[in-house]
């Protein structure tokens, strides 16, 4: 069971190959598979005497709006707020993520400047609705997204735009 040949997924809330919880977005040590939707391990990753990472491998599942949100909520003081019939968060009353209709990306607040340059650089994953244009906020495609890390590291920022003093001198991000 090595070199290419099936691996079962071993992971999902239906043991089904669906969406993996565990170990999403975390580095892959020591050269163990990564497994898509197919749950097929990458051939030539093998442990020990040729036995399969079975204990090693980390899944990987595409980030989905559930992971927004719960990055979201689990800064300080953040609240959920049901606004132009979409999830917003706000911390201390000021927006700083939206989750539109098709949960298909999320918007986040980004100086102008930053949200040019962004978009220059990556224009797959960051983008601006023409409705938009004129506010200091960017779109990011969800499934554009390299893991969840990247995803913090966008909704800590905006966080970090909209929060209060107060809050900003006591946070400090997880590593």
């Amino acid at each position: 069971m090595c070199a290419g040949e099936h691996v079962p997924f071993l992971a999902g809330p239906r043991g089904d190959g669906s969406r993996a919880r565990r170990g999403r977005g975390r580095a892959r040590a020591n050269g163990a598979a990564r497994l898509g939707r197919g749950g097929a391990a990458r051939a030539g990753w093998c442990g020990p005497r040729g036995h399969p990472l079975i204990g090693a491998i980390t899944v990987w599942a595409m980030t989905d709006s559930e992971d927004v949100r719960r990055t979201a909520l689990s800064l300080p003081e953040t609240v959920e707020k049901i606004a132009w019939g979409m999830p917003t968060f706000r911390v201390a009353g000021k927006m700083f993520v939206t989750i539109p209709d098709d949960e298909t990306s999320f918007a986040v607040r980004c100086p102008m400047v930053e949200r040019q340059e962004l978009i220059a650089a990556e224009p797959a994953k960051f983008w601006v609705p023409p409705h938009e244009a004129s506010s200091h906020w960017v779109r990011v495609r969800i499934a554009a997204l390299d893991d969840e890390d990247e995803l913090r590291d966008i909704v800590v920022d905006s966080w970090r735009q909209a929060a209060p003093p107060r809050l900003l001198e006591s946070f400090t991000a997880p590593a």
